[in-house]
């Protein structure tokens, strides 16, 4: 096993880098903290190891000093049986002159499927001089609960798949500074694709039948690996009926009771609480997420139905059944994942005259924002009842400024209550921080 693993350390390091798009996250190391990076599958964690190995390559970091190992790689089975002190023997057995002198970088990527993996990563990071990169997501253990394993002894950054300004990285447009009114057609006219697309990297340049065919593989994987292989479900159809559902609800509200009652109208027996488990476990995937009510009790922001959202929304085009999403649904779903990508929690607001404000966002140290979602607001009554929403909540939370966030529309103007921008989703999406 010594000599298998020196050979993969070698190898790697003499392998070229496939590093993809430059992500627009920043990774900052902590002393005595290991990195962990998580998110939903295929969402670009293992490609984003590659862009920071890169990093430090560039900065002068020699190759020698990184150690990098996935364990997906058949070749490490036996480790289970050797235990994972052998790694560092491996290394320093190559490099000894290194040992307590020099750094070494350590990115261990799907880390979870090896056992014993968190006293091991612990003891190098008292014991050797190093960084350590985490990255895990599998039927044995989501990439969450790696954060969750290490806590205290490790910081977690989230990766979703690609924002606008990525998508635009990737074919290669400035989204920086004003933009003339041609490259304002240009972005327009890449919105219109990043819409059909979405933000999964592997999908990028594909056909739509490709598209929709490796969505819906993404659906089966959270499916059957995240949840039934890994928590034994004896009735997977429960499961899968339950994601539809979503899917098809997708910015739409839900309780526990009501999912319980559709799950029982088709045959399921699932009780309450193992429902409540499902929804927490797609939680855990990073596949759907539930906004709860802004509400100062935690009880009542519990106890109120939430709304659901998925990951990406040309995934929900490519898995739903199209009965009940319309593109108001997708957008509204869009905003929400750009939100989320930005700021850790993300609310809906009702006001004391029952009007719905799509997302309040608590930000550090600033106002929270208000944002609501409209395809359009050419309709008279939609227009009115959009803004009466939105003027109520900002009369009630004190806030001097609301958004509403639509597909063509731009406009600004002033009320009783304060300032109330219409921007087009494009200029929205550029308008967010990285």
């Amino acid at each position: 096993m010594l000599d298998i693993l020196k050979n993969i350390i070698l190898d790697f390091q003499e392998s070229p880098l496939e590093t993809g798009i430059r992500r627009r996250m920043k990774l900052e190391p902590v002393r005595g903290k290991a990195a962990v990076c998580i998110g939903v599958r295929r969402s670009g964690k293992s490609t984003y190891m590659y862009q920071r190995i890169q990093g430090l390559i560039d900065n002068g970091v020699p190759r020698q000093n990184i150690l990098y190992l996935n364990f997906f790689d058949d070749r490490l089975h036996n480790l289970r049986h050797e235990g994972l002190g052998i790694i560092t023997e491996a290394y320093y057995s190559l490099y000894p002159e290194k040992k307590n002198k020099e750094t070494v970088y350590c990115f261990f990527d799907e880390i979870q499927t090896a056992p014993g993996w968190e006293p091991f990563v612990d003891r190098i990071m008292r014991t050797e001089k190093c960084e350590v990169y985490l990255t895990g997501s599998s039927a044995r253990m989501l990439s969450k609960e790696i954060a969750t394993q290490m806590r205290g002894r490790a910081l977690s950054w989230e990766i979703f798949p690609f924002s606008f300004r990525e998508f635009l990285d990737s074919k290669g447009m400035a989204s920086e500074g004003p933009l003339s009114s041609r490259k304002q057609l240009l972005v327009q006219k890449a919105f219109e694709e990043y819409w059909q697309r979405g933000g999964f990297p592997e999908v990028l340049g594909l056909g739509e039948d490709l598209r929709i065919k490796i969505h819906q593989e993404y659906l089966n994987a959270v499916l059957f690996h995240d949840l039934v292989e890994r928590h034994d479900i004896a009735h997977p159809k429960a499961i899968s009926d339950l994601a539809h559902w979503m899917l098809d609800n997708t910015a739409s509200l839900y309780s526990v009771n009501r999912l319980t009652g559709y799950l029982k109208s088709l045959g399921h027996n699932a009780p309450r609480a193992a429902i409540s488990n499902y929804v927490a476990w797609f939680e855990d995937a990073y596949f759907f997420f539930s906004v709860r009510i802004y509400d100062a009790s935690l009880a009542r922001s519990n106890t109120n139905p939430k709304k659901v959202y998925c990951i990406d929304h040309a995934l929900v085009t490519s898995t739903s059944s199209g009965i009940l999403i319309n593109s108001g649904h997708l957008l509204e779903n869009l905003v929400f994942i750009a939100l989320r990508r930005v700021y850790p929690e993300v609310f809906y607001y009702k006001t004391k005259k029952g009007r719905e404000v799509d997302f309040i966002v608590p930000v550090q140290r600033r106002l929270p924002l208000l944002v609501q979602v409209c395809e359009s607001l050419a309709q008279p009554q939609t227009r009115q009842r959009e803004l009466a929403a939105l003027e109520d909540a900002m009369e009630e939370s004190g806030l001097k400024e609301g958004v509403i966030v639509t597909r063509n529309e731009e406009e600004t103007f002033r009320t009783d209550t304060g300032t109330i921008r219409i921007i087009p989703i494009w200029r929205f999406l550029l308008d967010l921080p990285d």
